[in-house]
């Protein structure tokens, strides 16, 4: 199979060298090197350099590819505004996307995809912290922000950076069956299906984004104290605002409700204390601000999308 990873300046290494090893190591597993063959596809020839500084040549151009590919995946950039494009570029997809098996994107490559037409009303995905640009820049897109990766018929699109490695996965596992994913995942030391979505980020970071001092007190506040009461009343006095105006700029300033980030702030905590700790599940419910351990484990579920046991099963030092 014929698998075409684009890439243009600034992308992100691992975006195009992580699915490249994982069908690389599933030829290597079928005995058969043309299994899967790899080519780099650059948006102008020679050396691309990537966001880290490395180099890397490409095989060919969007120019000057020849024949069919099976699957073509996009790469993306840390930095999102290196994604525009031209309408060249945006042609030469929305051609790709009518004879390739596979249309992909890794982490923000959505945005290159996006941009040429090709996300409109299909379900898609990129890094949780680029979710609300996409939907900005694509309103037609149907997103899901916590998967790791989403497939719409033959549209695939993936979450952060090292996604692409778990979408390659399972593309081979398309190809050629869980036991093939299943060895190419033991030697590569990854999960064949990881655990979980992009809610494995920190609460501590979304603390970051809100710019009235006032917010980021209360987000300071809540990460310091989560056992203590963090009610909306409670919250909205220590910001000195009326419950329905603390509600309101909150949300405008974060992109959740308070609930949400004092939900977010305990999971992301006992995430921590559940790879670190030995605690009794009821204990550590209780040091992150739950008073059962049903209500916790609930939760947790909604928000990690494994159980509190199967993520320290998972997980744990």
């Amino acid at each position: 199979m014929r698998i075409g990873l684009l890439a243009f300046p600034g992308f992100q290494l691992l975006d195009v060298s992580g699915p490249a090893d994982v069908f690389a190591e599933a030829a290597r597993q079928l005995g058969d090197p043309g299994a899967y063959s790899v080519e780099v596809i650059g948006t102008e020839p020679g050396m691309l350099r990537s966001s880290c500084g490395l180099r890397l040549a490409v095989d060919a151009t969007v120019s000057t590819v020849r024949g069919k590919l099976h699957t073509l995946l996009v790469a993306g950039s840390p930095e999102v505004e290196a994604l525009r494009s031209g309408q060249e570029l945006h042609r030469w997809l929305q051609m790709q996307s009518r004879s390739v098996r596979r249309l992909g994107s890794v982490c923000t490559g959505a945005f290159v995809l996006g941009a040429a037409g090709l996300l409109d009303g299909r379900r898609a995905t990129t890094h949780w912290n680029d979710v609300a640009q996409l939907r900005a820049q694509n309103p037609q897109v149907l997103l899901e922000p916590d998967a790791i990766y989403v497939k719409d018929g033959k549209l695939y699109t993936s979450a952060g950076v090292t996604a692409g490695l778990d979408l390659a996965l399972a593309m081979v596992e398309e190809d050629h069956g869980r036991d093939l994913a299943l060895r190419v995942a033991r030697e590569l030391v990854m999960f064949l299906k990881r655990p979980g979505g992009q809610s494995q980020f920190s609460a501590n970071l979304a603390a970051q984004t809100a710019e009235k001092s006032q917010i980021r007190k209360v987000q300071e506040h809540v990460l310091l104290h989560l056992k203590a009461d963090l009610s909306v009343p409670r919250l909205a006095m220590l910001a000195g605002m009326s419950e329905r105006n603390f509600t309101r700029v909150f949300h405008e300033e974060t992109g959740m409700t308070p609930a949400q980030f004092v939900e977010k702030a305990r999971i992301d905590e006992a995430r921590r204390q559940l790879e670190d700790s030995g605690d009794a599940l009821k204990r550590l419910a209780a040091n992150v601000g739950y008073a059962n351990l049903d209500a916790f484990s609930r939760a947790f579920n909604r928000r990690i999308g494994v159980s509190p046991s199967e993520y320290r099963r998972q997980f744990a030092g």
